[in-house]
């Protein structure tokens, strides 16, 4: 009897911490604010506030409506998207083009548990690269308020 309860608990426990470790990956969310920092442009080097709501909207576990706030962008660009894809997150911003074209910045990084890294930056317009940079995404929570 002592045997079986004993073959029992050994088998169980790894069970049980494998199943608490997935439900514990499958709960992390990235939805909050994130400051971010644009490096090595020509246009966009400074400071934002990228806001993420993740709530699976797109087809992927993390992804969502973002916006994206800061001085060089005029304010507030309401209107975008992320995904994350095997460790990356992509973010797309549209924005609005002078000349009537289709605009927007994408963001891509390293991203795992929670927590976005160092990655690139991208204005297009038109369906072409204008500009581009390094991105550095900070502590989610971060942005300071104004």
């Amino acid at each position: 009897m002592i045997r079986h309860i004993r073959l029992f608990i050994a088998t169980a426990l790894p069970t049980v911490a494998l199943a608490m470790t997935s439900v514990a990956a499958m709960a992390q969310s990235y939805s909050g604010n994130y400051p971010l920092i644009v490096t090595k442009s020509q246009h966009a080097n400074g400071a934002y506030c990228l806001t993420l709501n993740d709530d699976g909207s797109l087809g992927w576990t993390h992804s969502g409506e973002a916006s994206l706030t800061g001085e060089k962008v005029g304010g507030t660009l309401p209107y975008g998207t992320f995904q994350l894809i095997e460790g990356f997150v992509v973010v797309t911003i549209q924005q609005p083009g002078g000349t009537g074209q289709n605009a927007g910045l994408v963001f891509t990084a390293h991203s795992s548990d929670g927590h976005i890294g160092k990655g690139l930056y991208e204005q297009v317009y038109g369906g072409e690269e204008v500009d581009s940079g390094v991105v550095a995404f900070g502590v989610k929570g971060g942005c300071s308020e104004r």
